[in-house]
């Protein structure tokens, strides 16, 4: 065998050498692939999705879970030509069991099997939404007249009462202090009439007839 034939098989490819400087080329089978890059992209950046009609499904079934229910609702109505409920509708029986309670959503699929008629978490979800708003808005409603009549009747009591008569122009009509005010008149009355009998002529000649009969007497009488 010749020297230049034994030299040739000793001597590395260009490749094997590029291996060599490179370890992380050999090793591709370990990276993260394309896909999964993309999904964890999408997943930091939920918040900002709308229409998803030219994403993948299997990139949704891992993106859209990690969405809230704004978001998830903003996807759903953002998207067009596309039917997410395959996707999304474990994720809305998730969030209507959260917000209305287990024993409510079992009942909503009770319901669903004895009439035999099917709908979608996200229908049956705004059919709720919008009937509790309804009885909450009917429940103020009837509260708000109840303050009302309250309020009525209050002010019918507040009128009732200021037609009444005033202390002041009640004590001559038989309340507490009508007694008296005409034992202090009469007591008036009285005075002004002894005065002027007193001071009246006949008063004055009896008392002087009496004066002088009582004075013809008392000289006859010697102690």
């Amino acid at each position: 065998m010749r020297r230049d034939e034994v030299s040739a098989r000793k001597k590395p490819s260009s490749s094997v050498l590029l291996f060599q400087r490179n370890p992380v080329m050999m090793k591709r089978k370990d990276q993260t692939p394309l896909v999964d890059l993309c999904v964890e992209k999408g997943i930091d950046n939920v918040k900002y999705l709308g229409d998803v009609s030219h994403v993948d499904h299997d990139m949704l079934e891992r993106i859209l879970p990690h969405c809230t229910l704004d978001q998830l609702m903003h996807i759903e109505k953002s998207t067009q030509g596309m039917d997410l409920s395959p996707i999304t509708d474990q994720l809305w029986r998730k969030f209507f069991e959260k917000q209305f309670g287990i024993n409510c959503t079992n009942e909503v699929v009770k319901k669903m099997k004895e009439k035999r008629v099917s709908f979608t978490w996200l229908q049956l979800y705004e059919a709720k939404v919008k009937r509790v708003a309804q009885t909450e808005n009917e429940a103020v409603d009837r509260l708000a007249q109840r303050y009302k009549e309250e309020d009525a009747r209050k002010q019918s009591r507040k009128i009732k009462t200021c037609t009444k008569l005033p202390p002041s122009e009640r004590r001559f009509c038989g309340d507490n202090g009508s007694g008296y005010n005409l034992s202090v008149k009469s007591s008036n009355i009285m005075k002004k009439s002894k005065k002027d009998f007193l001071n009246s002529l006949e008063v004055k000649n009896n008392t002087a007839m009496k004066r002088r009969g009582i004075g013809s007497t008392s000289k006859y009488l010697t102690f």
